[in-house]
């Protein structure tokens, strides 16, 4: 089959380099000339671990780059819209899907052929029929189901597993205008023959995506009430709460392995992200629009912006007055795996530091470089190892889960005046270091 990929992101990359493992014929599209030329030499100009190792594969053979989205969607069966959807003022920005499904639209007028315009990017229900179709057919002069097909295929990649999730899917979830598009976009996962699809129309489509997501963000911010509510109480260890939580028959399978869902049970000092924040208030949003407030995920949202300041409050139980202090600050990308900074806690922790008088050292083992555009301006060390940035500090913020900061106690055991670990994220073990703080405790 031959794929056109309209977005070079983490979404857009990431599906063009695995179909094209797949043995499709995939074209990338972007409209940044030095993108399209990264990839073209064979090194994807995101961090994605496996991408490279793909990309470099089928670069030149069954993958290419290019600025020429014409060409590129002409020349295909199937076009898949990745572009980014920004949130503006509460509302998910679709500039840029509708710019795409213009172009596109023009070009179908040159398309003989049976085309499926596919919808990747997350958009709120409805998006793709109230908002993408009729430009599609306004651009073309064509009709859809009838000249081209429309569907609707969210994604499920998380980022820093997003070639993994891609290739071992748990649910393809295929929402088109009609079965003629439907059968279309099933053709491009048909090796995926043992994966349970979900045939269906693009509206719902679109909400099975923002449900798996904000059920995601309602666990974890569900996690981080009760571990600010146990905290208060005293004596209550939230991490072995949460194990006897994850023991429940609801969240193990039938070998008693614990779910992956249950992960998101787990107290920390917030999530962020390009998606769920973002989807979080897409959907508030939209339920005001229509009159039907999202009471639920109106207190998630308010939950997760207020969980940083925790980390904050931690600190401050120690130090009062925070001038003059000297903190290293452990992850900045929102996740392990990513260099991703979108929406990360470190961000206003951080500000808020420097803010206060602080003294800041930062360390990510991939993310310096986002960092530095995020942080441009402002007064703060980005270190080249961890090592550096808890040398000789008052105290240690750790805010990403990396594995490498498992090697933390063994750092702060070394100075002769171990500094405060506030611990966002639970992952060090209280009794393994002199001076420890955390969410939850």
């Amino acid at each position: 089959m031959r794929i056109a990929v309209v977005g070079t992101g983490y979404v857009g990359l990431v599906s063009g380099a695995c179909f094209a493992e797949l043995g499709h014929d995939v074209v990338c599209v972007d409209t940044d000339r030095d993108k399209v030329a990264k990839i073209q030499s064979g090194v994807p100009p995101i961090h994605e671990r496996d991408l490279p190792q793909l990309v470099r594969r089928h670069i030149g053979r069954r993958l290419r780059a290019t600025l020429d989205l014409t060409e590129a969607v002409t020349s295909s069966d199937m076009s898949l819209i990745a572009v980014g959807t920004p949130l503006r003022d509460g509302k998910i920005d679709l500039s840029f899907v509708r710019a795409v499904a213009e172009q596109i639209g023009t070009a179908l007028k040159e398309i003989r052929h049976y085309h499926v315009v596919v919808v990747k990017s997350t958009v709120v229900p409805g998006t793709t029929e109230k908002t993408v179709l009729p430009i599609l057919e306004a651009a073309s002069g064509k009709k859809a189901g009838y000249d081209f097909g429309v569907g609707m295929n969210p994604e499920f990649l998380t980022e820093g597993e997003a070639v993994s999730d891609f290739l071992r899917p748990d649910r393809i979830v295929l929402g088109g205008i009609d079965d003629r598009s439907i059968d279309a976009m099933a053709e491009a996962y048909r090796q995926f023959d043992s994966v349970p699809v979900v045939r269906t129309n693009p509206r719902s489509a679109e909400m099975i995506k923002y449900a798996s997501n904000t059920l995601l963000a309602t666990m974890i911010s569900l996690s981080n009430e009760l571990a600010n509510l146990s905290a208060e109480v005293g004596e209550i260890d939230v991490p072995t709460v949460m194990e006897g939580v994850h023991l429940s028959r609801y969240l193990t399978s039938e070998d008693g392995q614990t779910a992956q869902l249950a992960s998101f049970l787990y107290p920390g000092c917030g999530y962020g992200g390009s998606c769920l924040p973002k989807d979080t208030k897409a959907l508030v949003s939209q339920g005001m629009e229509l009159g039907v407030p999202m009471r639920v995920l109106e207190a998630v949202d308010h939950v997760n912006r207020a969980q940083p300041e925790r980390m904050l409050d931690l600190l401050r139980r120690q130090f009062p007055e925070l001038v003059g202090l000297r903190v290293g600050v452990l992850g900045l990308a929102f996740r392990p795996g990513t260099d991703d900074m979108r929406e990360s806690p470190a961000i206003p922790i951080i500000h808020k530091l420097v803010s206060e008088g602080v003294e800041v050292r930062a360390y990510d083992p991939i993310a310096t470089e986002s960092a530095s555009a995020v942080f441009t301006g402002l007064n703060i060390k980005l270190c080249e190892d961890m090592a550096e940035a808890v040398q000789d500090v008052d105290a240690v913020l750790l805010i990403t889960r990396w594995d490498e900061f498992a090697q933390l106690p063994a750092l702060i055991a070394r100075q002769p005046v171990p500094p405060l670990l506030v611990d966002g994220r639970r992952m060090i073990a209280p009794v393994s270091v002199p001076n420890y703080s955390g969410i939850g405790l």
